[in-house]
């Protein structure tokens, strides 16, 4: 059974417990906006920057809340899975490269020394990531393209070394 997250109102000289109503497509709560004490709606302006942009885009674009989304574009012949979010100042995106042990570690901490705004990561299960962070005041459509750019192209990239080894 999943935990249930509280958050806590202030009633009239005392605390009322409600559960969180916000949750992520995961089950999750959307902790960037309860765990800082910030609100959603101050990044309106940037979420319809990302959702006119990704509208405009040829890949399956999904909105997952007001400030996610979820989009499938081909690299190097299979999907990628790209989630993005804002939250904590930034819009974070990150995906799933390749299946564990098919990518050297060391050649990864080479490749990051390289990367601007994104980078790779390992999770405990060994799988690859490509992730990256765009702080908000950057955010506009010409910025935002060679940003998934990026990522999409390194996500490829890195595929194809997992291939050819």
């Amino acid at each position: 059974m999943a935990a249930t997250w509280l958050t806590t109102k202030v009633v009239d000289r005392g605390y009322h417990r409600r559960t969180n109503p916000r949750r992520t497509h995961h089950g999750s709560p959307t902790l960037g906006a309860y765990r800082w004490g910030m609100e959603l709606e101050g990044y309106g302006a940037t979420a319809a920057v990302v959702s006119t942009f990704l509208a405009g885009l040829d890949g399956e674009v999904r909105q997952v809340s007001e400030c996610e989304w979820g989009l499938t574009l081909d690299a190097a012949g299979w999907p990628l899975h790209l989630g993005m979010s804002i939250g904590d100042g930034l819009l974070r995106a990150q995906a799933e490269v390749v299946e564990a042990g098919q990518i050297d570690s060391d050649r990864l901490l080479r490749w990051n020394r390289n990367l601007p705004l994104v980078r790779f990561s390992q999770a405990g299960s060994g799988a690859i990531w490509v992730q990256g962070d765009l702080p908000l005041e950057a955010v506009d459509s010409e910025r935002l393209d060679g940003f998934l750019g990026l990522l999409v192209r390194v996500a490829t990239q890195a595929r194809e070394a997992a291939a050819s080894s």
